[in-house]
């Protein structure tokens, strides 16, 4: 999977998702956060690689966008950190 983190979203495999970032010191236990602005889900592969959470549910018609939640340990953080903070 390739993953590029730009300014104004994120592209997974060259598919382009629109998105905000929020900062580890938003965030309880550290983790810097990508929150994805479309109802549109992520790749698979995205949810066996990343930490991408969404507690939608449709028997109730509760519908949320993904977030994935990065890791100080991961090599994606500093760059989402830097984009949290641009």
């Amino acid at each position: 999977m390739e993953m590029k983190l730009l300014k104004k979203g994120i592209k997974f495999n060259g598919k382009y998702y629109p998105c905000h970032y929020s900062s580890r010191k938003n965030n309880i236990k550290g983790n810097a956060t990508i929150y994805i602005k479309s109802y549109e889900h992520l790749p698979s592969e995205a949810y066996s690689i990343l930490q991408v959470e969404n507690n939608s549910d449709i028997m109730t018609d509760y519908i949320e966008r993904d977030r994935i939640r990065i890791p100080p340990t991961s090599q994606y953080f500093n760059r989402v950190e830097e984009l949290a903070n641009w």
